[in-house]
């Protein structure tokens, strides 16, 4: 267990939605020379004949969006840890056509990783029929997705169509809830920086354990970064893997974090044609519930990418807090990890359980 931060964080990562409401400089717009960058960017794989795993920041060379993405990827590394871009080509590509095209944009900013048990690169958050195989994630369906983080980097999600009644994305800085924890509840933050054991959503590899064995930090602090992993489904799927309940005094710890995430986060809309980018370890993202879609061709369809970016942040033990929750089954792989065949072999574990990178 890392120390525990008590002094109030007051780097960029702390906001609220009010004040991001104020100044939206966080909020960028591609322009149509950006556009046909993108454009001449996938007609340049298309001729070359690249599978999106084959597709990479040299073969998809994007200069004329160079100060752009450098702006995003700073904001994730060192700013707001968010990022919303709106006009993104969806319109006038098929799905494969729009993969293509977002996978080649996020190689600018990061490592694509696969996230599902199908080693997917690009998951389709829906209910229809291009939903993949996710063991008992609820990820796409309409019921309200309470503010969590995903198991990499930075998640990403690009809109190809939004539900009919047009549900709001919400983020949140959870280092403002830190703050806000060591305001009401300092007595709470070392149960906290101890962590719980987190679920493995039956994905895990037939070698591997149904839950971590380990717990992991809710927030963890090395050298004043205090990064936060928190999603309450999976600390709640462990529970269910060992046949435990959770504590009162715990239930009610989450859901002070559920409060306050809701009391500080932004509601945006998000239609099609925009992107979102979230830094793990400082932003909560999640989104209002929406109606149940019976057409196909008119459910709300996300497209999702997970990214690593190299030399990110400081970790107390990187092997928990960054790699310690999806890193498992046929998730947490690189395309040249797939490439080689790594994926079929299991991986490598210290003592505790957390994988080894030695």
């Amino acid at each position: 267990m890392s120390e525990v931060h008590t002094a109030p964080i007051s780097d960029k990562s702390v906001w609220t939605g009010a004040t991001l409401e104020a100044d939206r400089s966080w909020e960028y717009e591609f322009s149509a020379a950006q556009v046909t960058a993108l454009e001449d960017a996938l007609a340049g794989v298309r001729k070359q004949g690249l599978s999106l795993p084959e597709v990479n920041r040299d073969n998809f060379p994007l200069p004329e969006l160079s100060t752009l993405l450098s702006a995003v990827s700073s904001e994730l590394r060192a700013g707001r840890g968010f990022a919303l871009m709106h006009g993104f080509p969806v319109a006038a590509h098929d799905y494969d056509d729009r993969a293509l095209l977002y996978w080649g944009l996020c190689s600018h900013i990061g490592v694509g990783i696969t996230q599902n048990s199908e080693a997917g690169f690009i998951h389709y958050v829906t209910d229809g029929a291009l939903r993949p195989q996710q063991g008992k994630r609820g990820v796409g369906f309409p019921k309200e997705s309470r503010l969590h983080v995903d198991l990499m980097d930075i998640v990403t999600l690009l809109c190809a169509r939004q539900a009919k009644d047009d549900p709001h994305s919400w983020v949140a800085s959870s280092t403002m809830i830190h703050n806000e924890v060591a305001r009401r509840r300092p007595d709470a933050l070392p149960r906290l920086y101890e962590g719980f054991e987190w679920g493995r959503m039956d994905e895990h590899g037939a070698e591997e354990t149904a839950t971590s064995g380990y717990k992991v930090p809710l927030f963890s602090n090395a050298d004043g970064f205090v990064s936060c992993q928190y999603n309450r489904a999976w600390i709640n799927n462990a529970n269910t893997q060992r046949k435990i309940s959770m504590p009162d005094d715990d239930s009610a710890l989450l859901d002070l974090i559920d409060d306050i995430a809701a009391d500080v986060r932004l509601e945006i809309p998000f239609h099609a044609g925009d992107i979102q980018f979230c830094n793990n370890y400082t932003v909560l993202h999640g989104r209002a519930a929406h109606a149940q879609e019976p057409n196909e061709d008119q459910k709300r369809v996300l497209m999702r990418i997970w990214l690593d970016m190299p030399d990110f942040r400081k970790f107390t033990d990187e092997a928990i807090i960054r790699h310690g929750i999806g890193r498992h089954g046929q998730l947490g792989w690189t395309a040249a990890d797939i490439a080689a065949g790594r994926n079929a072999a299991p991986r490598q574990r210290r003592a505790d359980g957390a994988v080894s990178f030695a």
